[in-house]
């Protein structure tokens, strides 16, 4: 069965020239673009406070690298099939993008070269930074957010986590979901993701099961700043940070068992 999807996705992209080699052309005329760009460099023209041009140049250095990721923001799609999601991140009306996918057999498509800022984070916040999508690679999950993960689809996004820490050199700690960024806006990868499976395998932490409870005067917001959370709106916080960690219930106030997993986690972080 597993099999037969990925000849059913093979066939369907080669039997479709578009969008997929309209998506290619565009893709390569967007590079070139940027490349062109990169290439002038033109320094810039400044006037001081009399319309005066101040004396420049563009004198070139050696010293520079491609943009390098820090983070990695896992979402599942909210569609009914890969071919869909394919569909949808090669229209340029959407403007949406992932640098990978996963289909629910495990099919893995890449989309974007890592190295380039897909559209995938859109507006959110993780502890300081507000442009995630400039420092991050996103990974879209075929899943509608109201079903399990499959075995297969968890075992090739580990494959590709391993990969990417290894490449990029990314923290345990940065391997978060697009809810935790956008609490307010977003609930993807949904409660069903698995997270202390990511954990395990050393992508995100994870708690320890508490043996104290919090102390008496324990900043609850504070904690959750700490981890990355935006807390401006605090309510949104707490669902977010439960729906990854505790999954118990998705109601906006920390429980004692919540306080207390908040609590270990803080001296994590």
């Amino acid at each position: 069965m597993k099999y037969f999807a990925i000849l059913f996705l093979l066939v369907f992209i080669s039997c479709s020239p578009k969008p997929y080699k309209q998506a290619e052309k565009i893709q390569n005329a967007k590079m070139e673009e940027v490349t062109t760009s990169i290439v002038v460099n033109p320094a810039p023209l400044l006037l001081d406070t009399q319309g005066n041009p101040i004396p420049s140049s563009y004198i070139p250095t050696v010293n520079f690298g491609a943009r390098k990721p820090f983070y990695v923001v896992i979402h599942h799609t909210a569609q009914d099939s890969l071919a869909q999601t394919i569909k949808t991140f090669t229209l340029e009306f959407t403007q949406v993008s992932a640098h990978y996918v996963i289909g629910r057999d495990g099919f893995l498509v890449q989309m974007l070269n890592d190295e380039l800022r897909a559209w995938h984070a859109g507006s959110g916040k993780w502890g300081n930074i507000t442009d995630m999508n400039s420092c991050s690679i996103g990974i879209e999950l075929d899943n509608n957010g109201n079903e399990p993960f499959s075995d297969a689809q968890i075992n090739t996004l580990l494959l590709l986590l391993a990969k990417l820490k290894k490449d990029y050199n990314i923290p345990t700690a940065n391997f978060i979901g697009h809810g935790d960024i956008a609490p307010k806006r977003k609930a993807d990868p949904s409660i069903f993701f698995p997270w202390d499976t990511l954990a395990k395998n050393g992508f995100g932490l994870w708690y320890d099961l508490p043996d104290l409870p919090p102390p008496a005067n324990f900043d609850e917001e504070a904690a959750l700043r700490r981890i990355g959370y935006d807390t401006t709106d605090m309510a949104a916080a707490i669902i977010a940070f439960k729906r990854h960690f505790t999954k118990t219930d998705l109601f906006p106030i920390l429980s004692t068992w919540d306080r207390c997993i908040l609590f270990d986690l803080y001296k994590k972080y």
